[in-house]
């Protein structure tokens, strides 16, 4: 199913524009203000194309991959393996998992090359590209062919959605590491602003990675296609959320990109396409210092700062409600009439004590 840029429209359109933020000021010179929620308000009427922009089927993706990089000691989120954590997140034993279901989103756990076997189950799509990418640092994390196979299958996942909503999260061993190589090298930025956690990491776990991701850059110093640096760093899950990022907003869908997995997934689709980055909203689930710097390359906020340390994910169940409120403005806030202008008493008007 191919895609052409063609097929995502952007979202600017002056007169609705005009007509939406009017009817956010109405609504403030009533009320008050609301803030945030009022822009937000506005570009989901633009992506939805409509005064009133409504909801349905929201689908919360976390696409669940293994990366070779792993086998070099980098990656392991709580000591989990990307299988465990996997289980974790289907057994409603993570947070993630239980604020999906309180928020109304379907929750799916995409398994895009998880190197260990998954039982069937209800929340579980099994879409493997293979068991696991290879070792970046030695070798091309995957064929471009995998690579192509990888954005097929996102696109078809997308396709098949009822909804207009897809919130896309990134999980497995190394995931993180690997979307910080895509995305140095197709912004070509210093690779350590993508890595570092914060002030308080370790100098030798920092030089460990250093080390290993610096490794991988120089194996591959002379790719920069995007679909060629996808193959040569990432994961399968970038792969399979690319193409599902393409088909959503080609159906003008809203996408809430969580964590930095998603950010790189998100670039390499916007290299294909440019007009996708308008159907994109941001969240966060951790305060992981690199996800600022992939925020900052969409000149983009997360819709909200909590301070977690969670799995991705977790920011979009949670941001999920303040989306919802914003459209509300313009869907379910009734229009309420000004009052009328009142001029001074008559005598007949003064009530007798």
């Amino acid at each position: 199913m191919p895609i052409q840029q063609s097929l995502i429209s952007p979202t600017a359109n002056p007169e609705l524009e005009k007509a939406l933020r009017e009817r956010v000021d109405r609504h403030a010179a009533i009320a008050g203000g609301l803030g945030e929620l009022e822009p937000l308000a506005v570009r989901l009427g633009l992506i939805q194309n409509s005064l009133t922009p409504r909801f349905r089927d929201p689908v919360l993706a976390i696409f669940a991959a293994d990366h070779g990089l792993a086998v070099d000691g980098i990656g392991s989120q709580w000591g989990r393996s990307t299988r465990e954590q996997a289980l974790l997140a289907l057994q409603n034993r993570l947070p993630v998992s239980v604020f999906a279901r309180m928020q109304g989103l379907q929750l799916m756990l995409i398994d895009c090359g998880i190197a260990e076997p998954l039982a069937p189950h209800a929340k579980l799509l099994a879409r493997k590209i293979a068991h696991g990418t290879r070792n970046s640092r030695v070798s091309s994390a995957m064929s471009l062919e995998q690579a192509h196979a990888g954005v097929r299958v996102g696109m078809e996942i997308a396709d098949k959605l009822p909804g207009n909503v897809l919130a896309c999260a990134g999980m497995g061993q190394g995931s993180a590491e690997s979307a910080a190589l895509v995305l140095a090298r197709l912004m070509d930025c210093p690779l350590r602003d993508f890595v570092v956690s914060g002030p308080d990491m370790r100098q030798d776990d920092l030089t460990h990675l250093l080390n290993v991701l610096q490794a991988a850059q120089a194996r591959h110093r002379d790719v920069s296609d995007p679909m060629e640096v996808l193959a040569a760093f990432g994961g399968f899950e970038i792969a399979v959320m690319v193409g599902a990022m393409l088909v959503a907003a080609s159906k003008r869908c809203l996408i809430i990109v969580d964590g930095i997995t998603a950010c790189s997934a998100l670039k390499i689709a916007a290299k294909i396409a440019p007009p996708v980055t308008d159907y994109a909203v941001f969240c966060r689930s951790h305060v992981h210092r690199g996800l600022d710097e992939a925020l900052a390359l969409f000149h983009a906020s997360a819709l909200l700062e909590l301070g977690m340390d969670s799995a991705d994910g977790t920011g979009a169940a949670l941001a999920w409600p303040m989306i919802r409120s914003a459209a509300a403005l313009l869907t379910d806030l009734h229009e309420v009439a000004e009052p009328e202008a009142r001029g001074p008493r008559t005598p007949s008007q003064e009530i007798s004590l």
